[in-house]
């Protein structure tokens, strides 16, 4: 409960700081803040369940068959690299949403 309460706390802090130091309309940058924030912890989240799934996945298979395991390797890494682009793009997508327009 306490992780929690500071969570939020702090999150509260980073959203409203970007409201005190704007240079335009502070509602438009606090629904601009609030959709980055959103959008970039549903991103995170969301590559962070399927790197969690990969890895899963890859080590059943090692286990199973431990021959294939250099070939499984290959594939997991590759995977958990595109799965990790997803996240900077999303990065990427809301720094540009934040900031230019």
């Amino acid at each position: 409960m306490k992780i929690a309460k500071i969570l939020f706390t702090t999150l509260a802090m980073v959203l409203v700081a970007s409201t005190a130091f704007a240079a335009g309309d502070a509602g438009v940058m606090s629904a601009k803040a609030y959709a980055t924030a959103i959008g970039m912890g549903i991103a995170a989240g969301l590559c962070g369940i399927g790197q969690g799934m990969g890895v899963k996945g890859a080590t059943e298979g090692i286990a199973r068959n431990p021959e294939a395991g250099g070939q499984i390797s290959t594939s997991l890494i590759l995977g958990l690299a595109f799965i990790e682009s997803l996240a900077i793009y999303a990065l990427v997508v809301n720094l540009i949403l934040l900031f230019v327009v």
